[in-house]
């Protein structure tokens, strides 16, 4: 199985879809205006996101919504 790696421009694109269809615009900007790249701690942020997975169970998420 060969995986697609796309641009950053594109995973960047779509998340913004992706907002974009669930908030509404005002929280989108306001989101957006506090969203500053480099900040923060990103093991803890990692850690809370993925808590209980696995590289499987993550990977077989993916396949899942793939099938959607």
């Amino acid at each position: 199985m060969n995986a697609i790696i796309e641009t950053e421009q594109v995973l960047k694109d779509e998340a913004f879809a992706v907002l974009s269809q669930h908030l509404s615009p005002h929280k989108v900007a306001r989101l957006l205006s506090i969203w500053q790249i480099g900040l923060g701690d990103y093991v803890k942020d990692r850690d809370a996101l993925f808590t209980n997975e696995t590289v499987d169970s993550l990977f077989q998420q993916a396949v899942d919504q793939q099938s959607k």
